[in-house]
């Protein structure tokens, strides 16, 4: 895992000490070593923070090129499946000077071209400039596991794993866009391909991207995933589902270095760490709990630890570590309103003080459609429950399916055009956007069967936007890589193909992993309720904490937003929209400078 930067100036030279300096703003990603690659001409610079796990040696130094120093690269992530690409390129004649995974991206782009993706497994983001065709090629894995940033002008292009890179340029106009803005409203993160400055933009999911010398631009999907309505018989779904998790564990542990597993004690993380004794690895896990709490997840994690004998660490936190939401908000660039931002930073840091890497669950509840069933309404129910209600209501006959439902239950703290209009200062109502849902109607698929678009909806929008990009800043700030088995491609695309019946049952929840993990787990992990990784709701509800940094507010200052919303919101203690509202505070403290 590492961190990645590159310019592309159309005209002017690149100025190689500030390039430096913007590189070096990604120590965190990558404190084990540092590379800069400048053409002749000097139009062109990548740059490399690199944190080691494969090929530790000094041949594993990024950037790096092929055998005539045409193709240069610096990449962030694993490509777990190169040891086989590496085979195949050699047989058709490829020489190779390191052992690293991310040579097999030079040679394979040699090879096949952009074709090289659609053999890539794994996470990655990287940036390849091509000196003959004088053309960089940037592309993103599949989900979305690590990211990719890219700011154009009429002068130049630069791309980076952060924006936070981008900005430090003095010459990158620094402008806020608001209706990025107002989308973190609605959905707690901002959507691809958009970011919260103006110029500035994500490489989206499964895209790639080329920028040629003279500024033409090109963005291209080269995966999707495809629906199927396969049947096949359930000791065989079964048994193939264990086969592809086997080799997606095995494969994720490759490492010269120790590779670890965070551990909550559900049926996710708990399956890896099974999976991963069945290999023979022995690991150490790591898990948060909160005080004074008869749900907290560390007790479970004990269990688990317990029974395959792991060497496990636990840390307790309580309404203190609120204060580290200043910290975070450096670390993640744009504001993002996931209420276990903190507990996932601190079970990061409780881990990179053991080792460099761990596994992690994300992925599993979207492609085992993995929520308990609800059908007696929403009242009462928590966050979680309603998500799972709606889902299932989806797919009944008597509901037509709903978006609006859908945004709702995902919102935490819902803001449709309305309460943006009353929660913005008018001069800023104008980028209110037509159609505030308009990334999930993007990615909504009304051919597929209703429990499908949903999952469709949860891999396209709440996983890949908010959940990974969490996951990639919490640990990246820490110098920690986390690796996600579960989103194994193929396993993905296997699940996928076959009919709903043929992976869900209602009465048995993440049926294809229960099946595989029912007789090796503890019953107390078994028949544990679902619990995302979350504190108390005490933890969140503090109005008295809301009411003190609010009283301060710069957003309100600054005539951003208006402030007898945020007392109306304080009044009735809303704590969701509270929660998002001081996100974007603590964020535009952080960044305020950078817009004047």
């Amino acid at each position: 895992m590492c961190g990645i930067i590159g310019i592309l100036n159309f005209n002017d030279k690149v100025d190689e000490e500030k390039f430096v300096r913007l590189r070096d703003i990604l120590t965190h990603r990558g404190p084990d070593g540092y590379g800069i690659y400048v053409n002749e001409k000097k139009n062109i610079a990548l740059g490399h923070r690199r944190l080691s796990l494969i090929d530790l040696s000094e041949s594993g130094t990024q950037p790096m090129c092929n055998e005539d120093k045409s193709v240069w690269l610096t990449a962030n992530g694993e490509i777990y499946n190169y040891p086989e690409l590496k085979r195949t390129l050699q047989q058709k004649g490829h020489t190779f000077f390191s052992s690293s995974d991310s040579e097999v991206i030079i040679h394979g782009y040699e090879e096949w071209g952009t074709d090289v993706l659609k053999k890539l497994k794994g996470m990655f983001a990287f940036g390849l400039w091509d000196e003959k065709k004088q053309q960089l090629f940037l592309a993103r894995d599949r989900f979305g596991i690590k990211p990719l940033y890219y700011y154009i002008n009429n002068n130049r292009f630069i791309f980076s794993s952060e924006i936070k890179a981008i900005i430090e340029d003095p010459d990158v106009e620094r402008e806020i866009d608001f209706s990025s803005f107002c989308d973190f409203f609605v959905y707690r993160y901002i959507p691809s391909p958009k970011t919260i400055w103006k110029n500035i933009y994500k490489i989206p999911p499964a895209h790639y991207l080329i920028m040629k010398r003279g500024g033409e631009l090109q963005i291209q999907e080269y995966w999707e995933l495809n629906s199927g309505n396969e049947s096949i018989s359930e000791k065989e779904v079964v048994a193939q589902t264990d086969q592809f998790l086997e080799n997606s564990v095995k494969g994720h542990l490759l490492s010269d270095l120790p590779v670890g597993s965070f551990l909550s004690g559900g049926y996710d993380s708990s399956a890896l760490v099974y999976y991963m004794s069945r290999l023979g690895h022995p690991t150490s896990t790591f898990s948060i709990g909160f005080k004074n709490w008869d749900k907290s997840e560390h007790q479970y994690a004990e269990i688990v630890a317990r029974t395959f004998g792991t060497q496990h660490t636990s840390k307790i936190i309580d309404q203190q570590e609120l204060g580290l939401l200043d910290k975070l908000s450096y670390y993640y660039d744009e504001p993002l309103a996931d209420i276990s931002t903190i507990p996932t930073f601190l079970v990061s840091e409780l881990a990179s003080q053991n080792v460099k890497a761990v596994v992690s669950g994300e992925g599993a509840d979207e492609i085992f459609s993995g929520y308990t069933w609800h059908k007696t309404g929403t009242s009462g129910m928590s966050f979680f429950e309603k998500i799972n209600y709606y889902k299932d209501q989806c797919s009944a006959k008597t509901r037509k399916f709903s978006l609006n439902d859908y945004a709702n239950a995902m919102s935490m703290g819902y803001f449709g055009k309305e309460e943006l209009r009353q929660l913005l200062h008018p001069d800023i109502c104008e980028h209110i956007p037509d159609d505030p849902l308009w990334f999930y109607r993007k990615h909504y698929k009304p051919e597929l069967p209703g429990v499908k678009r949903f999952q469709y909806l949860d891999i396209k929008t709440f996983m890949g936007e908010l959940v990974l990009t969490k996951v990639d800043r919490a640990s990246m700030a820490n110098s920690l890589e986390v690796r996600v088995p579960f989103l194994d491609h193929e396993l993905v695309e296997f699940i996928f193909k076959h009919s709903v019946k043929t992976y869900i049952h209602k009465n048995v929840k993440k049926f294809l992993l229960y099946e595989n993990i029912k007789a090796v787990l503890p019953r107390e992990i078994l028949e544990r309720n679902k619990q995302g990784f979350v504190g108390p709701d005490s933890y969140y509800m503090n109005i008295g904490w809301y009411k003190n940094i609010l009283s301060d507010s710069k957003l309100v200052a600054d005539k951003i937003i208006n402030a007898n919303y945020a007392d109306q919101l304080l009044a009735g203690k809303d704590h969701w929209r509270l929660w998002k509202i001081i996100i974007m505070e603590y964020w535009y403290r952080k960044f305020k400078n950078k817009t004047e």
